[in-house]
């Protein structure tokens, strides 16, 4: 029996709580997880509590690109798989790696607070269907996911319709009868607006920049699938990926698409293969940003105006971690400043798992990730000297794994890195840490 303050508390279990679970338990390292919603599954659980998900949500990205590389999908879930195959799927890893019975479900995390100084444990009090409890940890592992909490925007004026955030959509019928504008061009908002297409009066579309837009298939197979076998300097590679969408895109901006004002890979690339295609067909009007409202009246910047009954929010979500301290997270700017967006440059004690994002990345990248940081911690109470010498590099001065990449200035862009730069970094932390060990 693992003494509590030996063990660590892992809260979360979406894809990230899930795999960090599996790694500890495959490390023997003691853990307590919790969860707010009645199962596994985090973002991809509809039916969760603090769930984003809609009805007719699917992976932008392909099952094989995205699946645990130890796990993969069934052969007969689809090559982008819809919020319920995902959530079949974190079930089934839950089953096959008995993490379940690691839980605490039902159980809502409400603080997080150092006992004394770095290393001298945690107090984790949450709350259940019995009350409320509080029990001491060695550290915290936070994985509670990155799309959970709104990021709405304030407006000039009043609307005198519906107006919600895309985090309160759940069913294309909510659009039934209703002139529809959609705030917000990004994969989500694109997804939601064909929805409103097709159940809707009709759709406008508001983009405050341009995107540059990947088909979901190129030369009949997954977009996210080609390439890969040669890897091109990225001056290059958006050469060859440009001329290819091209090819299969044409220029959106014949549909009214604003020009992008970033290259390609300097922000997340819309993946929809319908929004252009409605657009073509007049389906769907593109509006620039809004400037006032006014009743149901909608004023854009350009000067034009249109009436709406419902306007919905495709404008993101802001990192929100409500149960510590944002002061103990290193925050800095619009994120936490961690050493690869994971590892606490002064605490040993404390690690956030997922605040990672990047095209192509996968779970599979993200559970290298969690494999660092749980032979990280390993590796500590052993005193190998690889794990000493993670901890005198997260310590010093670092940045970001950009790749020297310049992303956008924006919220949702401040944990965006380089896939390859950032898996380099991780893989080699991971290389060291194992040393002669398993």
């Amino acid at each position: 029996m693992t003494n509590a303050r030996e063990r660590f508390a892992l809260i979360g279990a979406g894809p990230m709580g899930l795999a960090t679970a599996k790694l500890l338990s495959r490390h023997g390292i003691g853990f307590q997880g919790f969860e707010l919603s009645s199962g596994v599954g985090g973002l991809w659980d509809i039916e969760g509590p603090r769930s984003t998900m809609y009805e007719t949500a699917h992976l932008i990205s392909s099952r094989k690109m995205t699946e645990f590389t130890d796990f993969p999908m069934r052969e007969d879930v689809a090559e982008y798989p819809s919020h319920r195959e995902m959530k079949r799927y974190f079930e089934d890893f839950a089953e096959a790696f008995d993490l379940n019975r690691h839980y605490r479900f039902g159980a809502e995390v409400l603080s997080c607070t150092p006992l004394g100084s770095p290393g001298d444990g945690w107090r984790v009090t949450w709350r259940d269907a019995d009350g409320t409890h509080e029990e001491d940890f060695a550290g915290l592992l936070i994985a509670n996911g990155t799309l959970s909490t709104p990021n709405m925007p304030t407006f000039k004026g009043n609307f005198d319709g519906e107006l919600i955030h895309a985090a309160d959509y759940r069913h294309p019928r909510q659009f039934d009868g209703k002139r529809v504008l959609v705030i917000g061009a990004g994969n989500s908002g694109c997804d939601i607006a064909v929805d409103a297409i097709h159940h809707g009066v009709s759709c406008d579309l508001s983009m405050r920049r341009g995107y540059h837009f990947v088909p979901k298939y190129v030369f009949g197979r997954p977009a996210d699938t080609l390439g890969g076998a040669i890897r091109l300097p990225m001056a290059l590679k958006r050469i060859v990926d440009g001329t290819i969408l091209k090819w299969f895109v044409g220029d959106p901006q014949k549909y009214g698409f604003p020009k992008p004002d970033h290259k390609l890979y300097e922000s997340h690339p819309v993946v929809n293969s319908l929004v252009l295609y409605h657009a073509g067909h007049g389906d769907i009007s593109i509006r620039p940003d809004i400037d006032r409202f006014d009743g149901q009246t909608v004023h854009f910047n350009d000067g034009t105006s249109a009436e709406y009954d419902m306007i919905l929010a495709a404008t993101g979500y802001k990192l929100d971690y409500p149960f510590i301290d944002d002061g103990l997270l290193n925050w800095q700017g619009d994120a936490p400043h961690l050493f690869l967006n994971a590892m606490h440059p002064e605490r040993d004690d404390l690690f956030l798992l997922g605040m990672v994002e990047a095209t192509g990345l996968g779970w599979q990248g993200r559970h290298d990730q969690a494999e660092m940081v749980v032979r990280y911690i390993k590796g500590l109470r052993e005193g190998t000297p690889e794990a000493r010498g993670l901890q005198q590099a997260k310590a010093q001065e670092f940045d970001r794994a950009t790749g020297g990449m310049n992303y956008l200035d924006l919220p949702r862009m401040a944990y965006y890195v380089d896939k390859a730069t950032y898996l380099k970094a991780v893989r080699g932390w991971i290389r060291k840490l194992k040393g002669n060990r398993a």
